[in-house]
């Protein structure tokens, strides 16, 4: 028989004392990572009202220019000191960029922004279910099949090209969680993804000039493009960090879960996208897989 003690007078302070403290740096985790969500899919939203004078090559453009310019200051990368094995895991992650948002972007123009991020979320679902031999992922996978089903059948959406792209930028989120793990560990700090980011704008700012010679943008379009960039990317990475630091990985993980949610929100108010009753249920279908997973692992 184990005999358990009574805490004393004192730890019984100091425990009622650290209950608070730990509801305070959740809240906070919390509070940070729907904002950051909110934001992302903000910016997306402040991106599409700039596709008619732009198109998404544009805004892409602008957006990780953006980027890389916060990065630059962030994390001062240093590529002369960079082995090949990390210039190649930075040149890798810096395509995966470019291939991610162009494709999202792509999805948003032909079917809308909630139906996009909603198909998009599938590539971090892929990625948790293939480390896993539990039969509730397999069943997650199989009910986020059906919402692409759904999404794709009679009553969803025609526009196969649409879907395709979100599929393609889903593959590149993929990509992008096993990549970033990789530079991760071969980085301290952010170096590595600062790299990828302006190795990115580096690949992304000829094409930039090129269309805004040939087809001068208004300085709103512009500044719409640049404001994607600060909400869709910079606030992100910056709210992710004190998110991650109080919450984890699970808790993290069901947060942003809500994207398509915020996505199909935004959506409707800023740009006039209203889902259809099949389409909705395709989002909660998808969303819940993503919550399941993420709150049993």
């Amino acid at each position: 028989m184990v005999l358990r003690q009574r805490p004393s007078q004192g730890s019984r302070v100091h425990m009622a004392g650290a209950r608070p403290e730990n509801g305070r740096r959740r809240s906070v985790g919390v509070t940070a990572a729907l904002a950051g969500s909110a934001a992302n899919q903000s910016g997306a939203a402040a991106g599409a009202l700039a596709f008619p004078a732009m198109g998404p090559v544009g805004v892409v453009a602008v957006r990780q220019l953006v980027t890389a310019l916060v990065m630059v200051f962030v994390a001062r990368p240093r590529f002369r000191s960079m082995t090949s094995t990390q210039v190649v895991a930075v040149m890798a992650l810096a395509a995966v960029f470019g291939v991610m948002n162009l494709s999202l972007y792509l999805a948003v123009e032909r079917i809308g922004l909630g139906l996009a991020v909603t198909l998009e979320f599938l590539g971090p679902l892929a990625v948790a279910v293939a480390g896993s031999r539990r039969a509730l992922d397999v069943l997650c996978a199989g009910l986020a099949a059906v919402g692409v089903i759904v999404l794709v059948g009679p009553s969803g959406t025609s526009d196969i090209a649409g879907v395709v792209a979100a599929l393609v930028a889903a593959a590149g989120w993929a990509g992008y969680i096993l990549l970033n793990q990789r530079v991760g560990a071969l980085f301290s700090g952010f170096r590595g993804t600062s790299a990828a980011a302006i190795l990115s704008a580096v690949v992304w700012a000829p094409v930039a000039v090129a269309l805004f010679t040939v087809n001068p943008p208004s300085p709103r379009f512009v500044l719409l493009a640049a404001l994607c960039g600060v909400l869709a990317s910079v606030v992100p990475f910056a709210v992710d960090m004190v998110s991650l630091r109080h919450l984890d990985a699970g808790a993290f993980g069901t947060l942003a879960s809500v994207n398509p949610v915020w996505a199909a929100v935004g959506g409707w108010i800023v740009l006039g996208q209203v889902l259809s009753p099949w389409q909705m249920l395709a989002l909660v279908l998808i969303v819940a897989a993503n919550v399941i997973v993420s709150t049993t692992r």
